[in-house]
C-alpha cells in the first residue's frame, strides 16, 4: 500500500515537473525571441538624431527628443507626487492601523488599484481632469501616472515595515522617543532599501504605460515644456508610429521601444541589487 502511494506521488510529481519545465522553457524562448527582434530592429534606428530632434512628419528626418523629455518629465513629477502619499499610507497600515477596519478598507482598495487595468485609470483622470479643463494636458498625464505609482509604493512600504523587528521599535520607545520619531529614525531607516526598491519598480511600471496617456496627455509633435498643454511621450509615439504605414516611423518606433526596454531593465536590475544588499 505504501509503495503504491509512493509510486503515485512520484508519478504526479514527475508530471508537474515536466509541465513546469515546459512552461518555463516556452516563456524563456518567447522572451528571447522578443528581445532578439527588439535588438535587431531597435539598434538600426538609434542615432544622434533620436536624442536631439523632435518627432518628424511622414517622410522627414527626425528623432524622439520631445517624446523622451515628455516621458522623463511626467514620470519624475508622478513619482514625486505619488511616493510621499504611498509611503505615508503604507506607514499607517504597518505602524498605526495594522488591524483596524480602516486599514482593511485601504488594503482592499489598494489591491483593486494594483490589479485594475491602466486604461480605467486613464478614463477616471479624463473625467476628473481633462473633461473639466476642456483640453488634454501633461498635468492630467502626471495625475494618471501618480495614481499608478501610489498603490505600488503603498504595498512595498507596508511589507518592508512589517519586516522590521519589533525589538527596534521597543528600543526606541524605551528611551522615550515618540512614535513619529521612532518611525522616522528607526523603522524607515531600517526599511529604506526596500522602499527605494518599490519606488524604482513603480517607475519601471509607469515607463511603458500607454493607455492612461492616450486619455490625458495625448501627444505633441513639437517640443513642449508647458504642463498645461498636450505633451509627447515615448509610449504614445511608439503606439502611433508602429500603427502607421511609414517605414521611417516604424524605425523610430523600434528605437523608442528599445530605449524603454533598456530603461526598465536598468531600473529592475538596480532594484534587485538594492534588495539583495538589504538581505
Amino acid at each position: 500500500m505504501n509503495r503504491a502511494i509512493y509510486a503515485r506521488r512520484r508519478a504526479v510529481n514527475s508530471v508537474f515537473l515536466v509541465l513546469s519545465t515546459a512552461a518555463a522553457f516556452i516563456g524563456i524562448v518567447a522572451l528571447i525571441l522578443i528581445l532578439y527582434a527588439l535588438l535587431k530592429n531597435g539598434f538600426g534606428g538609434l542615432s544622434a538624431a533620436v536624442f536631439t530632434e523632435n518627432t518628424p512628419a511622414p517622410g522627414s528626418a527626425g528623432g524622439l527628443a520631445n517624446a523622451i523629455f515628455g516621458s522623463i518629465f511626467m514620470s519624475i513629477v508622478a513619482v514625486i507626487v505619488g511616493t510621499p502619499i504611498g509611503m505615508l499610507a503604507g506607514t499607517y497600515l504597518a505602524e498605526y492601523g495594522r488591524h483596524t477596519w480602516l486599514a482593511f478598507v485601504i488594503r482592499f482598495v489598494n489591491d483593486i488599484l494594483l490589479s485594475a487595468p491602466s486604461i480605467i485609470i486613464g478614463l477616471f483622470i479624463y473625467q476628473l481632469v481633462v473633461a473639466r479643463m476642456h483640453h488634454f494636458s501633461a498635468w492630467a498625464g502626471m495625475a494618471a501616472l501618480a495614481v499608478i505609482v501610489i498603490p505600488v509604493v503603498v504595498r512595498t512600504t507596508e511589507n518592508m515595515l512589517l519586516l522590521v523587528p519589533n525589538t527596534l521599535r521597543e528600543a526606541a520607545a524605551s528611551i522615550g522617543a515618540p512614535r513619529a520619531i521612532s518611525i522616522r529614525a528607526v523603522t524607515w531607516r531600517a526599511a529604506r532599501a526596500g522602499i527605494v526598491t518599490g519606488v524604482l519598480l513603480a517607475v519601471a511600471r509607469i515607463s511603458g504605460e500607454t493607455a492612461p496617456l492616450l486619455f490625458t496627455a495625448l501627444n505633441n509633435q513639437f517640443w513642449s515644456t508647458d504642463p498645461n498643454a498636450p505633451m509627447a511621450s515615448l509610449p504614445i509615439v511608439i503606439f502611433q508610429f508602429a500603427n502607421s504605414p511609414y517605414e521611417d516611423w516604424h524605425t523610430l518606433a523600434w528605437a523608442g521601444a528599445l530605449l524603454i526596454t533598456a530603461a526598465v531593465l536598468t531600473l529592475s536590475i538596480f532594484a534587485r541589487l538594492i534588495e539583495s544588499r538589504q538581505k
